[in-house]
């Protein structure tokens, strides 16, 4: 309760008021019978013009706009206080989940991280707005009205002895089934979140292998498992009604029943026997409200407890150990002893003893087979990901003694998935240095050997990008990428595999800038072409999580087994 109070505190007035004003309602609701018993026992005495009457009259008329301001008030508070409860911890959970590491966000899905900022806050959202409005008003309006049915008619009220506790016992059984399957339910909601993102992301992939029928198939048992769920859950909503209406009715009956004879006896009056049933409606749709709420309650505690995973989940990479005045001044690279496994229960580690030093201002070429180990590797200088055993050190500094903004800062990632984002060209390249003029921006183009082919566009630089870049081709996306990191001038430059999609013309040029432009700066790229790597002052070699062999292209041609059969291979190829 306390980590929700925060999100309480601030709108605390809207809390308060919208209850009192739901309160204001109640009593108009439970004074209303009283007054309208009046004008039916004066109308059947035959002085409906007394003074009297038409006062009650008045009186209700003005108890109507009461109740009417009330409740307009309690819908306006409620509204508020759910809405920006909403807002402040959609934005706390947004920028939590902006501190995770790699390996905070592989615990969760990309859908499932979607479902609980938006779904799952909504289903709180709905649930504080019902309970603003419901949590006073519903036993409020059920304890004033059983005790104005008491004090009518005490022998009648007998009736409410034998149907509220039957309707508490059906309601708690029906609440009880239905947690599970609400529950259930946002699960499958995670699942088809999961399916059309990936779906959207990757579309090119799924037309260029026409797998258009089978992801259609894939979406549509996901959508049938949300719906039999959704069904499921919703059972428990639909009997609700029925069994709540069959015992309003039948209590309804049984008063009638007991209250009539009384009425043609002489012990009660019209008047007061259809403010007894006036009553007994209030007390069992007061039960309804409060069904509901515990029905929403269930649902809300389902996504409450999703919210709560992501909210509690602790960052394994923090700024714990930094000094906030130490900046990468040195691009010199050192693994000691380095060790990591993605699942820390596996016996075999994706990297085993790294020993590894790289020179500021050095050029660097990783490569090896695919899965050994290079992308996580290099993943550890800007502690995307933290190792398990040993250290890592940038500028004769662990990584840990930097702030994770100091160490990104002075660290630039070409990564193996190139991402650009929705917007303009200059805006993509802009994160690489949100003050880049318009002419360093086109300087970095250029050397990205991107230039000529965005002027090529209508829009030029205004270019504007689908999402994930999806409106340009591979190659010309890594160019934007590599262009967006040279903006940053960082003291250490990576490059995972990001010349791929480039001719290696294309990547001759793209060397020669990082030579020109970034001479001071340490470069660690990361191939499986040899082309891109055989130039650099040193070539690691890598298989199964360790370094197999390190030196410049020629020494490695006549010591390392490994790398000579890397190069004849793709040597033969070409010939």
């Amino acid at each position: 309760m306390k980590k929700w109070f925060k999100y309480i505190k601030p709108y605390l007035p809207y809390f308060i008021i919208g209850p009192i004003c739901m309160i204001i309602e109640v009593i108009g609701e439970v004074v209303m019978p009283k007054l309208l018993a009046v004008v039916i026992n004066n109308a059947n005495a035959g002085t409906l013009t007394t003074t009297t009457s038409l006062l009650a009259m008045g009186l209700m008329v003005l108890t109507a706009l009461i109740m009417m301001a009330g409740g307009v008030g309690g819908a306006y508070f409620g509204t508020k206080a759910s809405v920006n409860f909403a807002a402040d911890l959609r934005e706390d959970a947004y920028a939590h989940i902006q501190k995770y590491s790699f390996a905070n966000i592989d615990k969760f899905s990309t859908g499932s991280l979607v479902t609980r900022l938006t779904n799952d806050i909504t289903q709180l959202q709905n649930f504080i707005n019902m309970l603003l409005r419901m949590a006073l008003r519903a036993p409020g309006m059920m304890i004033a009205a059983l005790i104005m049915a008491i004090m009518i008619s005490p022998p009648l009220s007998v009736v409410f002895a034998v149907s509220i506790p039957l309707l508490l016992l059906c309601i708690g059984g029906l609440i009880k089934i239905g947690y599970p399957r609400f529950a259930a339910m946002q699960g499958k909601i995670d699942a088809l979140n999961s399916t059309v993102q990936e779906n959207v992301t990757n579309v090119r992939v799924v037309k260029s292998f026409v797998r258009e029928k089978h992801e259609i198939k894939k979406f549509e048992n996901a959508n049938a498992n949300l719906k039999e769920a959704g069904i499921s859950a919703m059972k428990i909503m639909i009997y609700m009604q029925p069994i709540i209406t069959v015992f309003m009715n039948g209590t309804i009956i049984a008063v009638i029943l007991i209250g009539g004879p009384i009425v043609l006896d002489g012990g009660m009056e019209v008047g007061d026997l259809s403010q007894f049933i006036s009553y007994v409606i209030q007390i069992l749709m007061s039960l309804i409200m409060i069904t509901f709420l515990l029905m929403t309650s269930s649902r809300a505690l389902a996504a409450g407890r999703r919210v709560r995973e992501v909210l509690d989940e602790k960052p394994d990479i923090n700024d714990s150990e930094a000094d906030e005045n130490l900046k990468v001044e040195n691009g010199e690279v050192e693994f000691k002893n380095v060790s990591y496994r993605y699942y820390k229960n596996t016996g075999e580690p994706v990297l085993d003893k790294i020993n590894l030093k790289i020179p500021s201002g050095a050029t660097v070429g990783i490569i090896g087979s695919t899965g050994c180990g290079k992308t996580t590797l290099i993943s550890m200088i800007p502690r995307l990901y933290d190792v398990d055993e040993g250290e890592v050190l940038v500028g004769g500094k662990s990584v840990k003694n930097y702030t994770l903004k100091n160490l990104r800062d002075g660290v630039s990632v070409v990564l193996q998935k190139n991402v650009l984002f929705s917007g303009s060209i200059a805006e993509n390249l802009r994160w690489g240095n949100e003050e880049a003029s318009d002419e360093e921006i086109r300087n970095a183009a250029a050397h990205a050997q991107a230039h000529k082919f965005i002027n090529a566009f209508k829009d030029g630089y205004d270019t504007l990008l689908d999402q994930g870049g999806t409106n340009v081709s591979g190659g010309q996306k890594q160019r934007l990428c590599i262009a967006r990191a040279l903006l940053k001038k960082p003291r250490i430059l990576i490059l995972d595999d990001s010349t791929s999609a480039v001719d290696t013309a294309t990547e001759a040029h793209i060397r020669k800038a990082f030579k020109k432009e970034l001479s001071g700066a340490t470069k660690i790229i990361i191939a499986q072409r040899i082309n891109s790597v055989m130039e650099a002052d040193l070539i690691v070699v890598m298989n199964d999580g360790k370094i197999t062999g390190m030196g410049t292209h020629s020494e490695l041609l006549e010591n390392n087994t490994e790398y000579r059969e890397i190069y004849d291979s793709q040597t033969g190829k070409e010939g």
